[in-house]
């Protein structure tokens, strides 16, 4: 390995073998190894087994000594589990990978799934909202799943109380799609246990976290971004000003989706998200019939023959000098927050070789992102 070395610029290609699949999910399971990580290694070292053999050398790079990669009996079981729930590991490159979460910046190497995926053959929508949903806006959640299953569209949620929950079950005679924050074998929460089966009878439940994972806080925001990544436009019913909700359509924002959201009475709490998108310029939507001609006004998301999970952007910098600057980051974060631009001028870089950096350790856990553009690190 030489300091000059640099990421090819294409795609990887899926696993064609159990041991190509095997290396990758033992990659991708690796401590530090985060998703900007993994894609930069397989362009760097050619396959994932080449890349395990030389985390060892990166970490000691990176200041971290004594670097194990996952151990192979902790993938054997995964995988051992993942058959006991008749799941399946699809790979980014993949006929049956989503075609449009290809293409954020961010896909998931793998993801687990576990029901029929002709839903994925459907144009998909994204129905969002509050957990302590309004009895209205739970019925509007339901009229809109029914009536864009009726029109051929395939509804996706993230399987949480509220509005997702009354979302999936209306849509559940034409299919639906759930996108799980834990293990694709953990129902998150308890009470959707029924609805997360009947789900899987004519639908999807999909999940890129290991199996037999209990979602925490940290893992809703990655999962939210899978939820906008794999449909056309996210649909918006009921978000407080300041929610979990809003996440997913700041996912959706960057991601080139269409926004959509139902307004509410501004003394409604719950409504002050909705509200605030309308205002910010979002689509106001008051049925399908408002969707489906919003949809047909505008051109949808392009579809990638390959798919394209590295960004110009994250292929800036050789593996090492990436490394130190993860370590250099996470050494000039606190509990208290700094603003991104001061932190890119204490380390006299660029914002086009920071951001992906922020961005892969958000996604392992180990910073957080607030608003007004502040950045902690999380202990």
């Amino acid at each position: 390995m030489t300091e000059d070395t640099t990421s090819s610029t294409h795609p990887p290609l899926p696993p064609t073998t159990e041991e190509e699949r095997f290396a990758w999910l033992r990659l991708l399971r690796s401590r530090r190894v985060g998703i900007s990580t993994f894609y930069r290694m397989l362009g760097e070292f050619g396959t994932a087994k080449a890349a395990l053999s030389a985390l060892p050398e990166v970490a000691r790079a990176a200041g971290v000594n004594d670097y194990t990669p996952c151990p192979e009996g902790v993938i054997a079981a995964e995988f051992n589990a993942g058959r006991k729930a008749r799941a399946r590991l699809v790979a980014i490159g993949e006929t049956v990978y989503p075609d449009l979460l290809a293409q954020i910046s961010d896909a998931p190497p793998l993801l687990w799934m576990l029901g029929t995926s002709d839903v994925l053959a459907k144009p998909t929508i994204a129905i969002v909202g509050a957990r302590n949903a309004s009895s209205l806006g739970l019925r509007m959640a339901r009229k809109l799943a029914v009536d864009l299953g009726a029109a051929g569209y395939c509804v996706v949620s993230g399987l949480a109380r509220g509005i997702d929950t009354a979302a999936h079950d209306a849509a559940l005679p034409v299919g639906t799609i759930a996108v799980q924050a834990g293990g694709v074998d953990v129902i998150y929460p308890k009470e959707n246990e029924a609805l997360a089966a009947k789900i899987v009878e004519n639908g999807l439940r999909i999940s890129e976290q290991p199996m037999g994972l209990v979602p925490q806080a940290r893992h809703f925001p990655p999962r939210n971004r899978i939820v906008s990544g794999i449909a056309q436009a996210v649909v918006v019913i009921e978000a407080a000003s300041r929610s979990g909700t809003l996440i997913t359509t700041q996912s959706a924002l960057s991601q080139g989706r269409e926004v959509f959201a139902v307004p509410g009475h501004p003394f409604d709490g719950r409504a002050g998200g909705c509200n605030a998108l309308i205002r910010d310029g979002a689509t106001l939507i008051r049925s399908a019939e408002d969707v489906i001609d919003a949809l047909q006004q505008t051109k949808p998301p392009q579809t990638l023959c390959e798919p394209a999970p590295v960004p110009p952007t994250q292929r800036q910098l050789p593996l090492r000098e990436a490394a130190v600057l993860h370590r250099q980051i996470l050494d000039k974060l606190g509990p208290s927050p700094l603003a991104e631009d001061q932190l890119i001028r204490d380390l006299a870089s660029t914002a086009k070789e920071i951001s992906p950096l922020l961005v892969a350790l958000e996604l392992e856990g180990q910073i957080q992102r607030h608003a007004g553009g502040l950045v902690t690190r999380v202990v």
